[in-house]
C-alpha cells in the first residue's frame, strides 16, 4: 500500500513540473520548414548605466505539428524536450492571425 502512495505522489510531482514549463509569446518570422516555425521574441531591457531601453530580439525554433502557422502570426510557444538539433519549443496556440 505504501508503493501506491509513492507512485501517486510521484505522478503529482511530475504533473506539477510539467505545468511549470516556460511559455513565451512571439511573432512567426518563418514557416517555410515542414512542421517547424521560427518565432522572434522581442524584449525591452533598460540599460544599466544610461537608462535607455534597448530592444533585444531572440529567435526560437518551434514544432508546429499541423503546419497551421503563417508568417506574421502571434503565437504562444512552450518549452519541451529536445525535438531536433535546434528545436526545444512547441506551438501551444495561435493568439492572432496575420492580416
Amino acid at each position: 500500500m505504501a508503493t501506491d502512495v509513492t507512485t501517486q505522489d510521484q505522478t503529482a510531482a511530475d504533473e506539477a513540473s510539467r505545468n511549470m514549463r516556460k511559455e513565451i509569446t512571439g511573432k512567426v518570422t518563418s514557416s517555410k520548414m515542414d512542421k517547424s516555425i521560427t518565432v522572434a521574441v522581442v524584449q525591452k531591457q533598460k540599460h544599466p548605466k544610461y537608462g535607455k531601453f534597448v530592444t533585444k530580439t531572440t529567435k526560437f525554433h518551434a514544432h508546429d505539428e499541423k503546419n497551421e502557422c503563417g508568417e506574421g502570426d502571434t503565437v504562444l510557444i512552450m518549452s519541451t524536450r529536445p525535438l531536433s538539433k535546434t528545436k526545444r519549443w512547441r506551438l501551444v496556440e495561435i493568439i492572432e492571425r496575420a492580416k
